[in-house]
């Protein structure tokens, strides 16, 4: 449910999709790993948590711009697994720059990653390095209840 996953009808499990939504602009990155919509002429079912990040929770049903990644198994678990908790993800750097400028006014320090996906760039505002996803969990609610839309993150 928190997951970054999603539904589609005939895409293989494990394809790496970006789903804008287009009445705000937020992106999300999900793999699919279940069948469906089967509801209408929909053509996606996003998780609880990509549905939140996008600003889809409310109306449910919201217009889509849907990219597709690649397909890929699930990264291998490593004991040097680390976790952080991501607060947003811009297409503009200025905006990032800022949402990390705000944060640090909350006495949190962020940082701005730089990442490559489906041919675009997209700044990553993050908070922290965890060892474990527990601690991760424990900063994502805090910034939670502060207003933010976080996710916690395995880098």
């Amino acid at each position: 449910m928190t997951e970054m996953t999603a539904a589609h009808r005939t895409l293989p499990f494990n394809t790496w999709l970006i789903v804008e939504n287009l009445n705000n602009h937020r992106t999300v990155e999900v793999r699919v790993n279940d069948r469906g919509p089967f509801a209408g002429s929909r053509i996606l079912d996003l998780s609880y948590g990509a549905a939140r990040l996008l600003g889809a929770t409310g109306p449910g049903v919201v217009p889509i711009r849907l990219r597709v990644l690649g397909g890929s198994t699930s990264a291998p678990v490593s004991r040097d697994r680390a976790f952080a908790v991501q607060v947003g993800a811009f297409s503009a750097q200025d905006k990032a720059l800022a949402l990390q400028r705000e944060l640090a006014g909350t006495g949190t320090e962020a940082n701005v990653q730089q990442a490559e996906v489906g041919g675009r760039t997209i700044y990553r505002v993050r908070v922290g390095r965890f060892a474990s996803s527990a601690e991760a969990t424990a900063t994502a609610r805090r910034l939670a209840q502060g207003g933010y839309a976080v996710i916690v993150v395995a880098e």
